[in-house]
């Protein structure tokens, strides 16, 4: 059912989503500092959990590489589907003056798509995998980062 091995698809997706994330520690939004230290501690708990759990659990099994096809291929076509306009997102923000409105922006209809974009894509990978746990962890992130820029988006808006 599950199968222990390096996941090269896994590794794929946590590049893509830790490259812009570095190159963001250096162009942060002025007054990010202000919302961060008002985040509900339940939440950052659980997206620190998710973020940790997610990271190990798409390394660590071979259920996301390829596989022969079949229907399931549409799962892993939504999946990168988001971490592209994710990817979007983040080339959209870098080109913008890099306002907290900016940084809370949606894409595609997708509200907070910094948010929203990368969780629904590794729950995509989970079920292409057919690996619960992966849905678990991005479930545990999911409320955790979702729910923290929501907060922030709330206060920004």
């Amino acid at each position: 059912m599950f199968h222990f091995g390096f996941s090269y698809i896994g590794l794929l997706f946590l590049l893509m989503l830790m490259i812009p994330n570095l190159l963001w520690t250096k162009h942060q939004p002025q007054g990010y500092e202000y919302y961060v230290d008002h985040e509900n501690r339940i939440l950052l708990l659980l997206e620190r959990t998710g973020e940790i759990l997610t990271s190990v659990i798409v390394l660590i099994f071979t259920d996301f590489n390829l596989q022969p096809l079949s229907m399931k291929y549409i799962w892993l076509l939504i999946a990168f589907l988001f971490m592209g306009l994710y990817e979007l997102y983040w080339i959209r923000y870098f080109r913008s003056p890099k306002t907290m409105r900016d940084f809370y922006s949606g894409i595609a209809g997708i509200p907070i798509a910094g948010a929203v974009c990368p969780v629904l894509a590794f729950l995509c990978l989970g079920i292409y995998g057919h690996n619960i746990w992966l849905i678990i962890a991005v479930v545990v992130l999911g409320i955790g980062h979702i729910g923290i820029h929501w907060n922030h988006h709330k206060e920004v808006w």
